[in-house]
């Protein structure tokens, strides 16, 4: 049986290469975006195998519902969800005003947090046995963030969901886990590891380098597998020993 799955920020990045891997794995997906509508069929296009599907929804808009519907009246239902989706706001707390502070941690909290808790809730009301739920957190988790703390506290908390809730789930045959990665190069940071910074930045693993979009999908996509039920609970760390704990 081909199964569902629903991928956040899905038009671009990670999310895009989680939803080709999973697609390559035999899922239908569907690919999630807020407002890359061109890219995000682009995407879904580009997906080996049929079936696939776009649905658009603002995560910070308290839209989780009508996205989880959407995708199930679209794909015929749901078996697994990657919450990928998430925002980064350059806020350190010397040089930030306290405006500006403030809105950076609710939007942060709002769409890094709060969205994945809401899409979980109403995704989990359609998942059979053997359903899953992949979170993208991050190493800001464990090591701060001092430039962006809001996106380190919300991937902190991101963490401690996935694991309580790979605890609550597992009576219902529901796997939880998620992963954490390091730099990862997409085309938002192409200047800048084009920058005298990418080489601090690509020194930050002893490989030398930032991780490829495909290297953090194909830990999601071994998640999402039968073979991986007792990883419940897990955050795999992705990061090429940029970061140890």
């Amino acid at each position: 049986m081909t199964r569902r799955a629903l991928v956040t920020g899905a038009s671009r990045g990670i999310g895009a290469a989680i939803a080709h891997a999973l697609a390559t794995g035999g899922h239908q997906v569907a690919v999630h975006y807020r407002s890359g509508a061109d890219e995000a069929q682009a995407v879904a296009a580009g997906l080996p195998g049929d079936g696939h599907v776009t649905v658009q929804g603002d995560l910070g808009a308290d839209q989780a519902e009508q996205i989880v519907s959407e995708t199930v009246e679209k794909l015929g239902g749901l078996d697994v969800l990657v919450n990928n989706a998430g925002i980064y706001f350059h806020h350190p707390i010397a040089t930030t005003s306290f405006e500006e502070w403030q809105q950076a941690w609710r939007r942060t909290i709002e769409l890094n947090l709060y969205g994945p808790a809401d899409l979980a809730w109403h995704a989990v009301r359609h998942m059979p046995r053997g359903g899953r739920i992949i979170n993208v957190g991050s190493r800001g988790a464990y090591r701060g963030e001092p430039d962006a703390p809001a996106y380190g506290a919300a991937k902190a908390g991101l963490h401690a969901m996935t694991q309580s809730l790979a605890q609550s789930l597992a009576p219902q045959g529901i796997a939880v886990a998620g992963v954490a990665p390091g730099f990862v190069r997409t085309d938002m940071v192409t200047d800048l590891l084009a920058s005298p910074e990418g080489e601090r930045i690509r020194a930050q693993s002893p490989f030398g380098r930032v991780a490829e979009p495909e290297e953090v999908a194909a830990a999601v996509a071994w998640l999402t597998t039968e073979s991986a039920l007792w990883a419940s609970g897990t955050i795999i760390d992705v990061n090429g020993a940029s970061y140890l704990r």
